[in-house]
């Protein structure tokens, strides 16, 4: 039950928090890897039931730096009435309270800590903080800068500064502890540099060791070398109250920074910030972006190969003497008409499917602008026809134009009249009817004994599809219906 809840349904569910104070929260989730990752813990964050006798788990996080302490997810889980508790004990003391030696859990030696978040004159959650003793690595520089930085977060958290306002987390960009970390003093040199952090850097182009080098200037140094110029002037990275993310690029590499204020007693004592190296995810979406562009690109020219011969045809029907073959240049030249429009709507977009309401709307107007009625046609197109994949449009264009012009010139004639569409997905299913209310089908009428080009043409491409095609009375009324169903999965 615990890991279908979020926080807000929770919060709804038991807690009288504010909205406020529940969106503040919610910015926490979204941050606080960062302090499970530093201090080598699960957090579990506690919310208040109306009954402050009462805690309810909202929301879980385990570290990526080490073992969990928790095997099992908690939230939904509640503490109820419970004075041992350290969640009760922080939430009455409003101080951030420990277990005075290893706790075991499930046989496992535990240390856990509770930070009671204030804000305003009211404690609105507590995060506990659950360290798996028995997998802490031996300490060591990384280790004491991890846990040094932990704890100031731990006091920010507890008088609400931290999360800090600013840029959001970009889940498959935002930088995590283990990809490479700073720690930063108040003038903004480096003293602490973990080796990842420092592969990154090297990548980049930097020679130095970062150990005493100022953030700033070594940036600055670095944007000297980027790939192409940039037009446009970055808000200062360091920034005193305010969290920033920004991705570094030179000729040699790219990589992506989030800086986090630190601060002791209201005071800045300096930063922390992650850095990835994502010089490969860069280059494998410019490849992206140029392989988009050249199926773009290609697309665009069939569409104009494609008008072209259509052109030709057209020019052709109009220069024979023969009327049976300007007809047979003209149906063939609405036919390769079609299939350029499906290839003109995919060249405007990325997409591996088409829109193809447009497509048919536009094959709609095609067909009766060049249909041999010579009356005006009522042609209504009612419901969607959705997304239809690439590889089924231009058949299914075809498919449309033939039954549409049957509609017209065998249907209707030179008669007044109407042409609907009816179009609808159901179950990965595409179902089109082409309706008119002009004649009925001769008496005897097959499609299979039929000798029309465009019905054996529409026959076979739906057959070609896994679909079925079908023509019979129009329900409720004069007039024919043709019927084209097709599988879309």
């Amino acid at each position: 039950m615990g890991c279908m809840l979020t926080l807000t349904d929770v919060v709804a569910a038991h807690s009288d928090l504010s909205a406020e104070d529940t969106l503040w929260l919610g910015s926490l989730v979204d941050q606080w890897d960062v302090l499970a990752d530093l201090s080598f813990s699960d957090l579990i964050l506690w919310v208040p039931d109306v009954d402050d006798n009462v805690f309810w788990a909202a929301a879980q996080c385990r570290p990526t730096t080490g073992p969990t302490a928790l095997e099992d997810d908690v939230v939904g889980e509640d503490v109820a009435y419970d004075p041992e508790s350290l969640v009760v004990e922080a939430y009455l003391s409003r101080d951030i309270c420990a277990t005075s030696g290893n706790k075991l859990h499930a046989g496992i030696p535990v240390d856990v800590h509770a930070v009671p978040i204030i804000r305003g004159d009211r404690v609105i959650a507590v995060v506990e903080i659950h360290t798996n003793r028995m997998g802490v690595r031996a300490p060591g520089a990384l280790e004491d800068a991890y846990l040094d930085t932990a704890q100031v977060l731990m006091a920010m958290l507890r008088v609400g500064q931290f999360p800090m306002v600013g840029d959001k987390t970009v889940p498959w960009e935002t930088p995590r502890v283990g990809d490479g970390s700073l720690r930063l003093d108040s003038s903004g040199v480096v003293v602490f540099a973990s080796p990842n952090a420092m592969s990154a850097f090297r990548r980049l182009g930097w020679a130095g060791d970062l150990l005493g080098d100022d953030l700033r200037a070594l940036l600055a140094e670095l944007a000297q070398n980027r790939r192409e110029p940039v037009e446009h002037v970055a808000a200062p990275l360091l920034c005193s109250a305010r969290v920033r993310e920004e991705e570094i690029e030179t000729r040699q590499g790219t990589m992506r920074l989030r800086v986090q204020p630190l601060l002791v007693d209201g005071l800045q004592s300096g930063w922390f910030v992650t850095c990835r190296d994502i010089t490969d995810l860069r280059s494998r979406e410019r490849e992206l972006v140029t392989k988009d562009a050249t199926i773009r690109e290609i697309h665009h020219r069939v569409k104009n190969n494609l008008q072209t011969v259509a052109a030709l045809l057209r020019l052709q029907a109009r220069r024979t003497t023969s009327e049976e073959a300007a007809g047979a240049l003209s149906d063939a030249q609405k036919r390769v008409a079609a299939i350029a429009v499906v290839h003109e709507i995919l060249s405007q977009g990325f997409d591996a499917s088409v829109r193809f309401d447009e497509v048919a709307d536009r094959l709609m107007t095609m067909v009766r602008d060049v249909a041999t009625t010579r009356t005006k046609v009522a042609m209504t197109r009612v419901g969607s026809f959705g997304h239809i994949p690439a590889d089924v449009a231009t058949n299914l264009s075809l498919v449309f134009t033939e039954v549409v012009q049957n509609a017209l010139e065998h249907g209707l004639g030179d008669a007044l009249g109407e042409v609907i569409v009816r179009a609808a997905q159901d179950d990965d299913k595409l179902t089109v009817d082409v309706e008119n209310d002009g004649a009925d089908l001769p008496p005897g009428f097959s499609l299979q004994e039929s000798r029309s080009l465009g019905l054996s043409i529409v026959t076979t491409l739906v057959a070609d599809l896994d679909g079925t095609f079908e023509m019979g009375p129009r329900p409720g009324g004069p007039g024919t219906r043709a019927r084209v169903v097709v599988p879309l999965a």
